[in-house]
């Protein structure tokens, strides 16, 4: 039998790595507008939604509980060690 409270947690940690993915392809789309041409309220519009959007799913889960918040941080941060990790070898032109 499966412990509800692990599954609880596999949960809210999937949640907070699909949140990072959410949030990376976000920014992502931030740095093309604020570099590209006509870098203007549309850039500073992406900027804010993104940060009140993860704030805003940060506190829905952060409602569910302390287990909640403390695994949806934690898949939000490994996949933000990822992608950091992907980025910085895609500089330095390692595959």
């Amino acid at each position: 039998m499966i412990n509800p409270f692990l599954v609880r947690i596999l949960l809210f940690g999937v949640l907070g790595a699909s949140l990072a993915v959410a949030y990376f392809s976000a920014l992502d789309w931030n740095v093309r507008l604020y570099v590209g041409h006509g870098a203007g309220s549309g850039a500073l519009l992406v900027h804010l939604l993104r940060l009140l959007l993860i704030g805003a799913a940060f506190t829905l889960c952060a409602r569910q509980g302390a287990t909640a918040l403390l695994s949806s941080v934690a898949g939000f941060q490994i996949l933000r060690t990822v992608a950091i990790a992907q980025k910085g070898s895609a500089v330095e032109g390692k595959p």
